[in-house]
């Protein structure tokens, strides 16, 4: 049963892929033109393997990703409720992220 409320996997996937990528390079700009020249067998090296998710990770990481978002939407309407105004900003968020984060 798929929820039209959901992220689209595909653009879950697409954001994974581009921090893995960032990532990647990171890391071998961290490590250096040495440690590029170093072989350890056939395609052993954790760094030379790609980084994917199957299908079911993706719509766990976007049904998570919904709850999380709709939570923070709703803790920080409270927030702004008990302050007596009708529209969230950005401090009422701020104000609720870190035991929101606890939470998770």
């Amino acid at each position: 049963m798929e929820d039209a409320n959901t992220f689209d996997p595909d653009l879950v996937h697409a954001i994974f892929k581009l921090v893995w990528n960032r990532r990647a390079l990171e890391r071998e700009r961290n490590e250096g033109a040495d440690a590029l020249d170093i072989q350890v067998g056939a395609g052993a090296s954790k760094k030379n393997r790609p980084t994917y998710a199957n299908a079911n990770a993706l719509k766990l990481s976007c049904e998570l990703l919904r709850i999380f978002i709709t939570e923070a939407v709703q803790r920080a309407a409270t927030i702004a409720e008990a302050e007596g105004v009708s529209k969230i900003e950005a401090t009422h968020l701020e104000r609720i992220l870190p035991q929101l984060l606890l939470d998770f």
